[in-house]
């Protein structure tokens, strides 16, 4: 009896330590879908309570080339339901060929909670 009460907690660790994994991942996925302009991917993304300032985010690289480099994000702590996430790294934007302009992933610390069994990106800090 014991062992089996042992696998079972040893079980619910590990889904939990697995779940606060996938926080960092949302951010990710949130950020290469913006630069992308996957907005199919994207939609998926963000929580209810973001919807409209996540698709005002998204619109706003409508008339820009975007480039990721160096992403890198990983949980930095909580904040009440919310993972928080911090990323390294930067977006490159670029308006009709000029104008490049280096955007700090790092000036960021991202708010993200789980919404229907996902994590989803919820904001900023």
């Amino acid at each position: 009896m014991k062992k089996i009460i042992f696998a079972c907690l040893l079980l619910v660790i590990m889904a939990g330590c697995a779940t606060q994994a996938d926080a960092p991942d949302a951010v990710e996925n949130y950020l290469k879908a913006l630069v992308t302009k996957d907005r199919e991917q994207f939609v998926k993304l963000f929580c209810a309570d973001y919807e409209a300032a996540a698709l005002i985010e998204f619109d706003s690289f409508g008339a820009v080339d975007a480039k990721l480099d160096g992403l890198a994000c990983e949980s930095a702590g909580t904040d009440g339901n919310a993972t928080l996430v911090a990323c390294q790294g930067q977006i490159t934007v670029t308006y009709q060929g000029e104008n490049n302009q280096i955007l700090s992933l790092a000036d960021n610390v991202y708010r993200v909670v789980q919404e229907g069994g996902e994590w989803k990106l919820c904001g900023y800090q």
